[in-house]
């Protein structure tokens, strides 16, 4: 089908001659070859203008961010070591946790507690912790000693945690930086909790009737301040970090100091790591 030239229209590319052709028409003369002499000519200009474009990809569409957006940054992964060579036993840890988080004024409410170890040459190892070693502690017994040592105890944040794995409700629970928490208004006091604490680090407490523990003390982390017995530790033997963060303080406890922590058999993975211990600790 063609038009009529006085109509406008462009002859049909069948009919019409070379010189009549529209602009863009395909000469009926052009064979194969001379097509892709023409695209091979054309290719140089067409890479210059993808060049100037810039890279751009099927990938790097769907992976760039948004002009102006800001990459979340990397979770924390909180944890504490404490170096038992630097403990000396002042129960000032012990004293500050209850002060800062409100822990009812009775040794059998505790967030966390110092323990002595008396290591005899003969028999078993004696373990003692009056009033969490706030008071201090008793004189040694009347034995051939051959070592003595503190150990701070807490709630040890267990990647693993068994607490969170009985909890009926779903009031314990994990944090998405590692920080094992309850919350208080879905607690009911069923004590599962308490009972599969293989650290013994979990208490009822006597008023509000719900599981009490060990926060790291969050409310103070989260704001980018210490736990208040690392706050207080006249020697520094507990460290609290990011596992993390490559330059975090606890990163350089474990690097240069033999680790262990307590009960690994278990596969809890707790987040307590203890320096310089003995393996009397349980």
């Amino acid at each position: 089908m063609s038009l009529d030239k006085e109509q406008g229209g462009c002859p049909s590319a069948v009919t019409a001659p070379k010189e009549a052709g529209c602009a863009g028409a395909a000469s009926p003369e052009m064979d194969r070859r001379q097509f892709f002499e023409m695209c091979k000519q054309a290719l140089p200009a067409g890479m210059t203008l993808l060049a100037a474009a810039g890279p751009l990809s099927l990938a790097n569409a769907q992976t760039s961010p948004a002009a102006g957006a800001v990459p979340e940054p990397k979770l924390a992964n909180y944890a504490m070591a404490v170096d038992i060579n630097k403990c000396i036993g002042c129960g000032r840890c012990a004293a500050a946790c209850k002060a800062e988080n409100k822990v009812p004024d009775s040794p059998h409410y505790v967030r966390t507690w110092v323990e002595r170890y008396v290591i005899p040459r003969d028999g078993e190892a004696m373990v003692d912790s009056p009033n969490a070693g706030i008071d201090g502690f008793p004189d040694q017994p009347a034995v051939d000693i051959l070592k003595t040592f503190f150990v701070p105890k807490l709630c040890n944040h267990c990647a693993n945690p068994p607490c969170v794995q009985v909890c009926p409700v779903g009031a314990t629970f994990q944090t998405r930086d590692g920080v094992v928490l309850v919350d208080e208004d879905y607690c009911v006091g069923c004590r599962y909790c308490i009972q599969a604490c293989p650290y013994g680090a979990r208490y009822l407490h006597p008023e509000k009737k719900v599981a009490d523990k060990c926060t790291f003390c969050y409310h103070r982390i989260t704001k980018g301040l210490l736990p208040a017995c690392v706050e207080v530790c006249p020697t520094q033997a507990r460290v609290f970090g990011d596992l993390n963060n490559r330059s975090s303080p606890i990163q350089r406890v474990l690097r240069f100091n033999p680790i262990m922590a307590l009960k690994a058999e278990l596969n809890t993975r707790p987040k307590v790591f203890y320096a310089n211990a003995d393996q009397e600790i349980r």
